[in-house]
């Protein structure tokens, strides 16, 4: 005959050994159970971070290539801008030529 052993919960339970292995078989398995599912969250999450990861890379250099854009844009409308201002006083010039040549006829 197995020895009894007793468990105090909410009330007095005497349990046997092998129910008692039982038990712990049970909670055993659930807690595999319980760990497995946690593994594969962790797999999961590992995934997405690495996805994450691949996007901020990619969004990343797209900012450095629209900054290096940006920046040859800049530069093209200050050549733009700067020969616009010499053909600008270059008119100025000859209209201010003109008009002198006008009032003196």
């Amino acid at each position: 005959m197995a020895p009894i052993i007793t468990v105090q919960n909410h009330r007095t339970t005497t349990m046997t050994v092998s129910q008692e292995e039982e038990v712990l078989r049970r909670r055993n398995e659930e807690l595999e159970r319980e760990l497995k599912k946690s593994l594969e969250r962790e797999e999961k999450m590992k995934m997405e971070l690495r996805k994450t990861w691949e996007r901020v890379r990619v969004a990343e250099e797209a900012e450095e290539r629209l900054c290096s854009q940006l920046g040859e844009l800049e530069a093209e409308a200050m050549d733009q801008a700067v020969a616009y201002r010499e053909r600008f006083v270059t008119l100025m010039e000859q209209l201010t030529a003109a008009q002198k040549l006008i009032q003196s006829a």
